[in-house]
């Protein structure tokens, strides 16, 4: 007898569903072969850091941090009482029964088909399993019952999962040592809730600090030189490469007046019939970017959108990284592609390297539909946005006819001087367009010739410089799916050369993962830190004092952090390296924040006492934004600043000012011009602060 322990009870049912004649128990399905339960998505948790030592006071104290415990253990799910969910313990026991009856020789993961679902099951049988039975794996990329029965047919050994396994350990212990660790640490210094994890703060970093430089940016402009005249009825645009400053404007007007004494003839006209890829087939990522854009759809809905119609067996596994299929997926694309052809869509296979490419995939193939078509009419507006989204990709793909389109070239020289080109695409066969967009805007250009006298005027013509655009759905995706990568401006997705996106992908860089990204990003957004408007994304008076505290407490979460770790977790899940040394990395990272209390720049704990008030005597504490006095409530409003000119000041400098009324010699403060500058701070007696200069 085969127990078969599925990740939620949705899978649980398609499972059912596809072996077929089996009785429904309580908490579980049985024919001959096989017994079918489920876990509701995680059952266990880890300890908090009270577990460990069955303390019955559970608030934040300083006095256990930091912690790092010999052996991570697991609790089952607690509620906000902290007793476990009445639900979770009766299918515990469900599963605790099944798994050790003697009928039962084999035990079968079906967790969903990544690290998160592996160690999910792999914790139900460690918590339950009190004899050594064979433990088997079902990976299934789709939940069809064509697929399903296949896959049960070619189940591995648990074992060759267990790398998969590991990385799903560490990461979730990384998260756990700092989530738990510097999410009290923060909180204990700054008196505020602040959730710091190893990617909710890069990401909200990332809004910040594109937020900053927009809210900085000081509008300047400069000056083009332009020309805008009719020739042959038609008008030709013709734009110099030079640029002037704003203060050149003599000079851009002398060129003008050089370029206009001269001939403006066209020296070249080269026309080319060339054919036009489609865009490749949609990772999770790229399906949200598109959604994101088109629809202004949010990523946590679009990721439930795609999760349902997965489970519902209409499209492929879901949180994949990767816009590539898997060569031995041949024959199946084949199946798929005889339905899509009876749906109306005019598509043929094709065996190519831009479609199939084992070295662009690391756990799942992109997204693509199933065997399995849904019903528009049982399906919501949002649902049929998303499903079509990926079969009109999957049939441009896959399109029988290539689109056509005449690469138009016209080079045009002014005098001696400078050369002009002017580019354009048309269209001439619509080939897999009839499917997908076509996103590019060419421009259509004028009908000219070689030897045509073109009329020219340049004139100068102010420009204004852009300041940074806030992050959109799109571009903070692409960031953390490569956060090292330059800003490119990509004329159109079929250009882009992704082989450095994989790279970082499969070397940890990315920040977050297709299965977690969303959520995290969706965890900003209820913690009040960054804000949503359409598709784009702002940060809020939460967001700020996060990134601004944790810097005043020298906790950097950066990109570059992160990412190392990433990579840690991606050499554990390739077998390179142990558990344990992700961890103990992680653990040396933490201790170097606990470091650096007591240091220069280290402020003190929430309503720490720091001195006493110049002005009134009563007691000065360290506050949320400064070092202020108890006597606000009585009109006293002194007050010191924990961060002036861009300089922190630690309680040590301010217990200092308030003993001697003047600071040593401080070094590193931030001009409004931005230079770098050293001074005292000197408390004047009307309670006020000064810079004294040596």
């Amino acid at each position: 007898m085969k127990l078969i322990i599925a990740e939620k009870p949705s899978l649980a049912r398609n499972i059912v569903s596809a072996i077929g004649n089996m009785k429904k128990n309580d908490g579980y399905f049985e024919n001959e072969n096989y017994l079918v339960t489920w876990a509701f998505g995680h059952l266990f948790t880890l300890y908090d850091i009270e577990d460990y030592d069955n303390t019955e006071d559970k608030r934040w104290k300083i006095d256990n941090l930091p912690f790092f415990p010999k052996e991570f253990k697991f609790n089952l799910k607690k509620e906000k009482n902290k007793k476990v969910d009445d639900g979770v313990l009766k299918q515990f026991n469900i599963i605790k029964t099944l798994i050790n009856r003697e009928d039962v020789d084999t035990v079968v993961n079906a967790g969903d088909s990544d690290r998160e679902g592996e160690i999910i099951v792999r914790l139900c049988m460690d918590n339950t399993l009190n004899t050594q039975k064979r433990k088997v794996r079902l990976w299934l990329p789709d939940q069809t019952t064509k697929t399903v029965n296949e896959a049960l047919n070619n189940m591995k050994d648990e074992k060759e999962y267990d790398n998969l396994a590991n990385e799903g350990f560490a990461r979730t212990y990384v998260d756990w040592l700092y989530g738990v660790n510097l999410t009290r640490y923060a909180t204990l210094k700054t008196g505020t809730l602040l959730r710091v994890g190893r990617v909710i703060v890069p990401i909200v970093k990332a809004i910040y600090d594109r937020d900053k430089q927009i809210e900085e940016f000081v509008p300047d402009i400069y000056y083009g030189i332009v020309s805008n005249e009719i020739t042959n009825g038609e008008e030709v645009e013709l734009t110099s490469k030079e640029k002037f400053a704003k203060e050149k404007l003599n000079n851009a007007k002398k060129l003008c007046e050089k370029y206009n004494k001269e001939k403006a003839i066209v020296i070249s006209k080269n026309v080319k019939k060339d054919t036009l890829s489609p865009g490749k087939l949609y990772s999770l990522t790229k399906l949200q970017n598109y959604l994101g854009k088109k629809y202004k759809m949010p990523m946590d809905k679009s990721l439930s959108i795609v999760q349902k119609l997965y489970e519902e067996g209409y499209l492929t596994y879901p949180r994949t990284n990767s816009e590539y299929l898997a060569t031995n997926e041949k024959s199946k694309i084949k199946e798929i592609l005889e339905i899509v052809s009876k749906l109306g869509y005019d598509v043929k296979f094709k065996d190519k390297k831009t479609i199939f490419d084992d070295s662009k995939i690391e756990s799942h193939s992109a997204l693509t539909p199933t065997y399995k078509i849904p019903k528009k009419e049982n399906m919501t507006d949002d649902e049929i946005k998303v499903y079509t989204a990926v079969m009109r990709r999957f049939a441009a793909v896959f399109a029988t006819e290539e689109c056509k389109i005449e690469k138009t070239e016209i080079k045009i020289k002014v005098g001696d001087n400078e050369e002009f080109t002017l580019k354009g695409n048309v269209i001439i066969e619509k080939g897999w367009t009839k499917y997908d967009e076509y996103s590019k805007n060419d421009k259509i250009l004028p009908n000219l010739n070689v030897g045509d006298i073109i009329n020219i005027n340049f004139s100068p013509k102010e420009k204004k410089k852009s300041a940074p655009k806030h992050y959109t759905i799109e571009t903070l995706n692409n960031y953390l799916k490569n956060p090292f990568k330059e800003d490119k401006a990509k004329l159109n997705e079929e250009e882009d050369d992704d082989t450095e996106d994989y790279k970082a992908i499969f070397e940890g860089l990315e920040l977050g993962t297709e299965a977690t990204r969303t959520g995290i990003i969706n965890n900003a957004i209820n913690s009040k830190y960054i804000e949503l408007k359409k598709d784009v994304y702002y940060i809020l008076p939460g967001g700020k004092y996060l990134i601004e505290s944790l810097s005043n407490m020298n906790i950097s979460m950066d990109k570059y952090k992160t990412s190392e770790l990433g990579k840690g977790l991606k050499q554990v899940y390739k077998g390179n390296i142990k558990v344990s040394d992700v961890v103990k990395l992680t653990e040396d990272e933490i201790k170097e924040v606990f470091n650096s209390v007591n240091s220069p720049s280290d402020t003190g704990f929430y309503k720490e006492k720091i001195g006493t008030c110049p002005l009134c005597g009563k007691d000065v504490i360290k506050g949320k934004y400064n070092y202020g006095c108890t006597g606000y409530k009585e009109g006293c409003k002194f007050k010191i600043s924990m961060n002036i000119c861009k300089r922190v000041i630690g309680k040590n400098i301010a217990k200092e000012i308030l003993q001697n009324k003047i600071s040593q010699k401080i070094d590193g403060f931030i001009s409004k011009n931005n230079k770098e500058f050293s001074a005292k701070l000197k408390l004047e007696d009307d309670g006020k602060l000064s810079f004294v200069f040596e």
